[in-house]
């Protein structure tokens, strides 16, 4: 019986795959051992439960906040501010970005500003920002808006100056308009980078909604976290932690997938054209 030959693509796509794998395996390993010592270590008494908790306590208490129904629209209420505030600051920081790439004047004169604004601490307007809105979900919205923003303006802006400048020469030699570029080549050239901007601000909107939680809030996972640091109940501050963990993840999750399934559309389109 012959044996299949392998040619060096098949190889390299072998190789690859296997890489990852041992990757994957790699990370549940770490995470299993992580959950394991902590355990152990909680259950020797190397670790004090009433500081630091234990997985074994933390499933516990998930199981007593789930059975009791009102963690869950704890949970809805921080999802929903964090999703609010995430598609304001993409939506919001896009459009800016775009109408100062369509005026090099106010770019110029923007740029410091944005980079001032970037470094400053949003934290420390949260004084202000009940003012402003009221001390209720607005507030809670608003903080997460202004952390992401001004990151999403500042990259989305460095993707879409980034385009190939010959593109848009021969895009200005065929007669286009300034709109028209916009639409045919930066746009569909800035779009990885927004992608990109998409998972970075996952994170930050998770971070914006429980700082704003922690200023004002009569709901939500942040409400709890202060709310069990205040009667020293360490199990719930880390159940909710665990909880945050798990929801900022998936959020990332699907933003990867979003990025991945336009890659593979777009590599899908190139394949074709090269056909």
């Amino acid at each position: 019986m012959k044996r299949k030959t392998t040619t060096p693509h098949e190889r390299y796509l072998l190789g690859v795959r296997k890489r990852k794998t041992i990757i994957k395996l790699w990370q549940i390993g770490l995470l299993v051992a992580l959950i394991g010592a902590w355990e152990l270590f909680s259950a020797i008494g190397v670790l004090d439960v009433f500081f630091t908790s234990s997985p074994s306590r933390i499933v516990t208490t998930f199981i007593d906040l789930a059975m009791g129904g009102e963690f869950f629209y704890h949970v809805g209420v921080t999802l929903a501010e964090c999703v609010i505030g995430f598609a304001i600051s993409m939506l919001g920081g896009s459009v800016i970005a775009i109408l100062l790439w369509l005026s090099d004047s106010a770019r110029k004169v923007a740029q410091p500003y944005l980079v001032v604004l970037n470094a400053l601490p949003k934290i420390a307007l949260g004084p202000l920002i009940i003012i402003w809105v009221g001390a209720g979900v607005k507030a809670i919205v608003l903080m997460a808006v202004m952390i992401c923003i001004i990151v999403t303006v500042i990259s989305v802006l460095e993707g879409l100056c980034a385009t190939d400048a010959s593109k848009i020469l021969l895009l200005r030699s065929m007669g286009a308009k300034r709109f028209q570029i916009l639409k045919l080549a930066v746009l569909p050239s800035a779009l990885p980078t927004f992608l990109s901007v998409a998972k970075i601000n996952v994170g930050l909107a998770w971070v914006g909604t429980i700082m704003g939680e922690y200023l004002v809030s009569g709901a939500g996972l942040g409400y709890l976290i202060v709310y069990g640091g205040q009667v020293f109940r360490t199990d719930l501050v880390m159940t909710v932690t665990v909880t945050l963990c798990a929801l900022a993840g998936g959020m990332y999750g699907i933003t990867a997938l979003a990025e991945k399934l336009w890659h593979s559309r777009d590599k899908h389109k190139r394949s074709k054209k090269i056909r």
